[in-house]
């Protein structure tokens, strides 16, 4: 009996641990891979707004991502951790990172510059990135106010749009993404965008219809 436990305990700290590398890993390499690149011109003037935008694009991408997988897989993940506060609090840093994507962004060019921004990329993903910060942030505020009958009702629906917004942000960061232009991180930003449709579809597909089965 002891014998049993003692595997059984050390079988659940293994799948822990793996699942938190996993997760720390495709937030943290992301990260990585930016500060590679700006991290030996980083210093405070005017250039630092410009090269930290990035980042928090990359974060909150990266956290979504983590929210949309782990969905998916919440039934097995939910014998290990409590997988709701997880992303209760990793919501936090997903509306921080959404907010100062663009605030860092027209700091460092000016608000009169920002038209720049469309005219040294290519409009479209640049609207992608706009109708996905409306509905993630959007999404974020209907939180509070989930618990009424209404929004109760067509809480799914939500968040089914709030799972489009993600996918507006991967192509938006596939499209002007300084750091996913080229490298290894632009195919793992491929990787995250496949597993996250392959979850998608399970959560609102395939997992739907084996429970009316």
């Amino acid at each position: 009996m002891e014998i049993g436990l003692c595997i059984c305990l050390s079988y659940n700290v293994l799948v822990k641990f793996f699942i938190v590398l996993i997760s720390f890993s495709a937030v943290l390499y992301p990260l990585f891979v930016w500060y590679g690149r700006v991290g030996g011109s980083l210093s405070l003037d005017a250039t630092l707004a410009l090269n930290v935008f990035p980042a928090f694009g990359l974060l909150a991408f990266a956290v979504m991502w983590l929210h949309v997988v782990g969905g998916a897989m919440r039934d097995a993940l939910e014998k290990h951790f409590n997988f709701q506060k997880f992303v209760d609090l990793s919501s936090i840093v997903v509306l921080v990172s959404l907010l100062f994507h663009p605030l860092l962004l027209v700091a460092g060019i000016g608000v009169r510059n920002f038209g720049l921004v469309f005219d040294y990329n290519d409009p479209k993903y640049i609207w992608l990135a706009i109708f996905a910060w409306f509905i993630l942030v959007g999404y974020d505020v209907l939180k509070r106010f989930k618990k009424r009958d209404f929004f109760m009702r067509h809480w799914e629906t939500i968040k089914l749009i709030s799972t489009i917004g993600f996918f507006l942000t991967f192509f938006h960061s596939i499209g002007v993404g300084t750091d996913l232009a080229t490298g290894a991180l632009r195919y793992v930003w491929f990787f995250y965008g496949v597993s996250a449709g392959v979850a998608a579809i399970y959560t609102y597909g395939v997992k739907k219809f084996l429970k009316r089965g």
